[in-house]
């Protein structure tokens, strides 16, 4: 294919090229109809399966836009399976939340409500009631068990999904989605460091901000001077999913610590490295300038692969206009204390990259709601936030 000015859309015309409205990022009526017809119907991804490893380990995740917080728990027999975080005694949290997210561990494989004591086991089920003799009739601990959650797993990747009965199995969520990434060894770069924060914005906002290419040469200037191409390679849009390659500048020159670090380990996006572990989906015609792999995961998360490194941004929405950003970088373990400082100055350039993007999104929240501009002018290289304007008007407007 030619690389003309129009090509995404040229390839993708069903998408259009005209325009699109901000009022889906800061309208709150679209908000609840979101949530609704998003993240309370679809899979979500809320963790990876090695963060609970040991069967009594558990993970509650809060989930505010589906108004609700869900705990993940590995049982006796080693499956992990989730629960609404709500006791059918009161209604209190059976786990206290101490954030967005909480990790803790019982022997017994069992989780018990602070507020009366009530016990339930790994499996959901209510074993213990203090006073259960002062009940009535109608009681019965065999019908009040925690309410479960449908549950499974994708490369090691836990999901949720809150609908009563799900339009489709994971599987068929993920469709192209999961063969163009299957074998990739996520589990063996465990390595890494976590960032959140909570941002003043729309989580489309944030979404967009990382969706995209177009702002390197401005936005990241500092941190990655001259790094990389501004123009995406590979685009493929896989039902509600998409993904990309993003590629190096191959004649930038690194700072001289940068290319120190480089040399002494595969931690850092800018630097050249043999493929191994890619599978052949990603990079099919063998670029040499390709740098990592941008995708989206409907409707919050992005996964980005490159040799030896893998990284995630999720965006939770909070409100029509408050966001928490998690993102997660992932490499080899260091082997040397060379490797480990190597491997320490590609995160925290990493990170700064990070919060040069998130420096941009509470301005254009509060731009956007002026309304002194009521539509975007989107160019071709902006095709993943365009699919997804396009995805998500589908889903709200079923």
């Amino acid at each position: 294919m030619s690389e003309t000015a129009h090509r995404w859309i040229e390839q993708y015309p069903e998408l259009g090229s005209g325009p699109i409205s901000t009022e889906p990022y800061i309208s709150p009526e679209w908000y609840e109809r979101e949530k609704e017809k998003i993240f309370r119907q679809v899979w979500l991804c809320v963790g990876r399966e090695n963060e609970i490893p040991r069967a009594g380990d558990y993970k509650v995740k809060r989930l505010a836009a589906a108004d609700t917080s869900a705990i993940l728990i590995r049982g006796k027999d080693g499956k992990v399976r989730a629960f609404h975080n709500a006791c059918a005694h009161r209604g209190n949290t059976v786990v206290n939340e101490t954030g967005e997210e909480t990790f803790g561990r019982n022997k017994a494989g069992i989780v018990t409500c602070r507020f009366h004591g009530w016990v339930y086991d790994a499996e959901g089920a209510l074993k213990q009631v203090p006073s259960e003799q002062r009940f009535y009739n109608c009681f019965s601990k065999a019908e009040n068990g925690l309410a479960p959650i449908h549950l499974d797993t994708w490369e090691g990747f836990l999901f949720v999904n809150l609908a009563e009965t799900p339009d489709a199995s994971l599987a068929e969520f993920l469709g192209d989605y999961a063969t163009h990434f299957a074998g990739y060894p996520f589990d063996t770069l465990d390595y890494g460091f976590t960032y959140h924060t909570y941002l003043d914005c729309n989580w489309k906002v944030a979404h967009d901000a990382f969706a995209e290419a177009y702002h390197v040469d401005t936005i990241h200037a500092g941190s990655f001077p001259n790094v990389f191409s501004t123009g995406l390679q590979n685009v493929k849009l896989m039902g509600p999913h998409r993904t990309c390659a993003v590629c190096l500048t191959l004649n930038a020159k690194p700072t001289p610590v940068a290319a120190i670090a480089n040399a002494m380990a595969g931690a850092s996006l800018v630097s050249t490295r043999a493929e191994s572990m890619l599978p052949p989906t990603i990079n099919p015609d063998k670029r040499a300038d390709f740098a990592f792999e941008l995708s989206v995961l409907f409707p919050n998360t992005l996964i980005h692969v490159a040799e030896g490194i893998w990284f995630t941004h999720q965006f939770w929405p909070i409100a029509h206009n408050k966001t928490l950003w998690e993102g997660r970088y992932y490499v080899k373990a260091p082997q040397t204390n060379g490797q480990r400082w190597a491997t320490e100055h590609a995160m925290t350039l990493q990170r700064n990259a990070w919060l040069e993007d998130t420096a941009t999104m509470e301005d254009t929240q509060r731009a956007m709601q002026s309304r002194a501009k009521t539509l975007q002018h989107l160019q071709d290289d902006e095709i993943l936030i365009r699919h997804g304007a396009v995805i998500v008007d589908r889903f709200v407007n079923a």
